[in-house]
């Protein structure tokens, strides 16, 4: 999948493609819906199939520093899309002059003239351009005057809950990962590089791999069965493993961090970057009286996460690609 800044950058042989357009923020089985939509339309017509996306995230833009709500930055979105044998992503910048832009001239400008789309596909009730003017309605209405379909996709159909980025979010602050994943289509992730640590879980026998959380939606607090991808040059090297997020209180830490332990490994991760993918929650987070009484609850709870883990299917790689090349 090739990655366009700029919808004027398009290369002739992506012009007159189908082309997905959204947010796509978590790539949850209802933005694969879509997706899939774009894509069979792409197909019938033999012509290449893309996501039409913005960077920073719209609600970023306008919300400033807010409580973190993406489910997905750029690199997690990217390798999911990829995935899906898309042929190109068009991440356009959110900026003020994207924020100001009509709906009408977005659509001229940017699909027509920019990207030359052939066909345009959207989820049910999405919205764009200046005071969210546009709609399902204006994209039909401009492609019968420019020369492009469109398709409102259906409402993607889950038999116990209403897939949603918004509620995927909600799931993950309570720590159910597990639920959250069926929402997905995948368990949610979080990569960052390895930085160094206070080394307590090396003096209780259980070395971990600390990462940064400080600006970015995260689980609630307690013990998760995960696995863990160390990311390189040749590909990511998945890993059993058990990983903590919280603000270690038994220390009265007040710095929310992630601590992953990853089974059976030894090698030095400082500086690398570490995918972590969140399988099922083992506990909440507790307080102890000591680091003794910490490494027997630590042993246990890594006890669990190998028997969670033991019984996945397909655990090489819970996501599957890496980061797809840019134009």
């Amino acid at each position: 999948m090739r990655i366009l800044r700029h919808s004027g950058d398009t290369p002739h042989d992506l012009k007159g493609a189908v082309i997905a357009l959204g947010n796509f923020d978590g790539v949850h089985r209802g933005h694969a819906s879509v997706i899939a939509h774009a894509q069979e339309i792409a197909r019938e017509k033999g012509v290449p199939s893309g996501i039409v996306t913005f960077e920073p995230h719209p609600r970023s833009f306008f919300a400033g520093t807010a409580s973190p709500f993406r489910l997905t930055p750029f690199r997690q979105k990217a390798r999911l899309l990829d995935a899906m044998g898309l042929d190109f992503m068009a991440n356009l910048r959110f900026d003020p002059a994207m924020a100001g832009r009509l709906a009408q001239d977005f659509v001229v400008e940017m699909l027509v003239g920019g990207l030359g789309v052939s066909h345009v596909v959207t989820g049910p009730g999405f919205v764009f351009g200046k005071g969210r003017r546009g709609n399902g309605y204006i994209l039909e209405r401009m492609g019968e005057r420019e020369g492009f379909g469109y398709t409102e996709a259906p409402i993607f159909s889950h038999p116990d809950k209403k897939v949603s980025s918004t509620t995927i979010r909600v799931l993950l602050r309570r720590g159910q990962v597990s639920d959250a994943a069926d929402l997905l289509g995948h368990p949610w992730s979080y990569e960052a590089r390895v930085e160094s640590g206070e080394q307590r879980g090396r003096q209780m026998g259980f070395p971990t791999a600390n990462q940064a959380l400080d600006g970015h939606l995260h689980p609630g607090p307690g013990i998760y069965a995960v696995r863990a991808g160390i990311v390189g040059a040749q590909g990511t090297q998945w890993h059993d493993a058990a990983a903590y997020i919280g603000t270690r209180p038994t220390f009265n830490g007040e710095t929310v961090l992630l601590e992953t332990n990853l089974f059976d490994f030894s090698g030095d991760l400082y500086g690398k970057r570490l995918r972590v993918a969140f399988i099922e929650r083992v506990r909440k987070d507790m307080t102890f009286r000591g680091m003794e009484a910490l490494a027997k609850q630590m042993e246990e709870d890594c006890n669990r996460s190998r028997d969670v883990l033991a019984g996945l299917v397909g655990r090489s790689e819970p996501h599957p690609g890496e980061l797809p090349s840019s134009d």
